[in-house]
């Protein structure tokens, strides 16, 4: 299993604009190959900001690579550019290989 992870620092005053960009985006994840489970996740608030996270899961690490060259990930992020006024600074990418897995 691989895990994808992007870091947003939000504006304040951003949060509600910046969760509704990601609820209603035609994400096309569903259909990908190797797609497992999304979470967008809320951090803490900082002076200046509030963390998000993008959260996938993959079956594997290959099938993130592919996705993030397919027509699928480009139709995803194609407006993404228009939103950057709500981040401070780039998202952050992180990839983890999943080593252990605990399950109730």
């Amino acid at each position: 299993m691989y895990i994808a992870m992007n870091r947003f620092k939000v504006a304040l005053g951003s949060e509600a604009a910046f969760e509704q960009v990601w609820k209603s985006r035609d994400s096309r994840l569903q259909q990908v190959p190797g797609f497992v489970e999304f979470h967008l996740l809320r951090g803490p608030q900082k002076e200046d900001h509030v963390l998000y996270a993008s959260h996938t899961i993959w079956a594997t690490q290959q099938a993130f690579v592919d996705w993030t060259q397919s027509d699928a990930f480009r139709a995803a992020h194609r407006d993404a550019g228009t939103n950057r006024p709500l981040y401070l600074g780039h998202p952050e990418f992180e990839g983890f290989e999943v080593i252990q897995t605990i399950e109730r």
